[in-house]
């Protein structure tokens, strides 16, 4: 009877690895710059057109030359592995090495920049839309990290708009997203059950709301009109770094020195949540790598030490403070944690970055789920963001979630 229920206990955990919800892996210190985008969009969370291109781009900075490889898998849109073989959604095979990389020239910092494209001579073609992860094994088979993406069917129009709260404790705070599908190409059966939406925003996908099902529908149009279940905290704007000339102190950059590799020392930046709302165009959290004197600054551009500084908030004194942005994935860990430094009276923090332009902000969190992006940078109602929306349908019958649609919208010009 006890090796009966342990046989049962052990079935269900094993059920439970296997079809629970799956999230991306982080990748060690050596790898940097994870870029991740389409051949026509510059994101760090790629949404693409059934057919079109994906590229997935990381520096090695061990200087061993290793091999890596890839493999794509298939999910649902709650990311629960999907029930699809790989010959359902590929042309083609994965587990194939990344065959294209170079050596960084002419930088202090060694690494090696690998570029994998997909379409590929091995990888033909990905056939059918939905979510997917593409992970990153090493030559021992073991797991570097992952990143997902979507694509998506364009198949129904997809309207989005941006307007304020509903909620007067929260009107000049939070923004809330309105959609109305129009599915005029095809038919959307029982859509309360078959459709569902999900709502991204400024591309970062852990604070993403999901699930969202049509709140009422007026003939081919399905109709979005929440206030709470649709609305997120408006934010700020983010703070910004340029270093594309390593030798000269540019945009937000203080001081420079060089030691072993170079080192950029920001200006120390102060809370914001009590001060009154300052637009300042950005770039919504994300990067770009430059080099001013490189012809080719993937692998031109240079490693730096960049310093950050912020000064102490005594209403935060015994929280724990982070840098947080699309550099390494919205990740918060022990590498982005602010450290008080007593002589100086400041938060300190210091990243090996490439060189580039950065959007970054600071947050209070513990670990990933409990997250106060707005508790030093404040929440503006007037913060100019980036919101997409995926609509994601599953018809009686079918065998995995695809994506039909994607709708794109921003809060610059938000309404009432």
């Amino acid at each position: 009877m006890l090796l009966k229920f342990t046989s049962i206990i052990t079935i269900l955990l094993y059920s439970n690895l296997i079809f629970g919800q799956i999230d991306e892996v982080n990748p060690p210190d050596y790898i940097k710059t994870i870029n991740f985008k389409g051949d026509t969009t510059e994101t760090q969370l790629p949404i693409l057109s059934l057919g079109e291109y994906v590229i997935l781009e990381f520096d090695a900075l061990n200087g061993d030359e290793a091999d890596f490889y890839y493999k794509i898998e298939h999910f649902n849109f709650d990311w629960t592995p999907s029930v699809l073989v790989k010959s359902e959604y590929m042309d083609g095979f994965d587990n194939q090495r990344i065959r294209n990389y170079e050596n960084s020239f002419n930088t202090y910092q060694i690494y090696s920049h690998y570029k994998l494209t997909i379409p590929n001579a091995q990888t033909k073609r990905l056939k059918v839309s939905g979510n997917y992860m593409l992970s990153v094994f090493n030559n021992d088979d073991e797991l570097v990290f992952s990143r997902k993406f979507m694509i998506y069917e364009d198949k129904v129009n997809v309207g989005v708009s941006v307007k304020r709260s509903r909620n007067i404790e929260f009107i000049e705070e939070k923004q809330r997203v309105e959609i109305v599908i129009d599915s005029n190409t095809i038919p959307l059966n029982n859509p309360t059950q078959t459709v569902k939406a999900i709502i991204v925003q400024n591309n970062n996908l852990k604070t993403a709301i999901s699930n969202i099902k049509p709140q009422y529908t007026v003939g081919n149009q399905l109709i979005y009109r929440y206030d709470t279940e649709t609305s997120f905290w408006g934010g700020n704007e983010y703070l910004f770094f340029e270093n594309k000339d390593v030798r000269a102190a540019n945009t937000g950059i203080q001081l420079i020195d060089l030691k072993d590799l170079y080192h950029n020392y920001l200006f120390t930046n102060f809370e914001r949540a009590t001060r009154p709302y300052t637009y300042n165009p950005d770039i919504n959290g994300n990067y770009v790598i430059l080099n001013i004197d490189a012809e080719n600054p993937s692998i031109e551009a240079d490693y730096v030490w960049m310093h950050f500084s912020l000064l102490p908030i005594e209403s935060l004194k015994n929280k724990d403070i982070h840098v947080y942005g699309n550099f390494n994935n919205y990740v918060i860990d022990e590498s982005t944690k602010m450290i008080f430094d007593e002589y100086r009276n400041v938060y300190t923090n210091t990243m090996l970055l490439k060189q580039g332009f950065y959007n970054y902000k600071y947050v209070v969190a513990n670990g990933d789920k409990n997250m106060e992006e707005g508790a030093i940078s404040g929440n503006f109602y007037q913060t100019e963001n980036n919101y997409k929306v995926i609509v994601y349908y599953r018809d009686l019958g079918g065998r995995y979630d695809k994506i039909i649609g994607l709708g794109e919208g921003s809060s610059i010009n938000i309404s009432n």
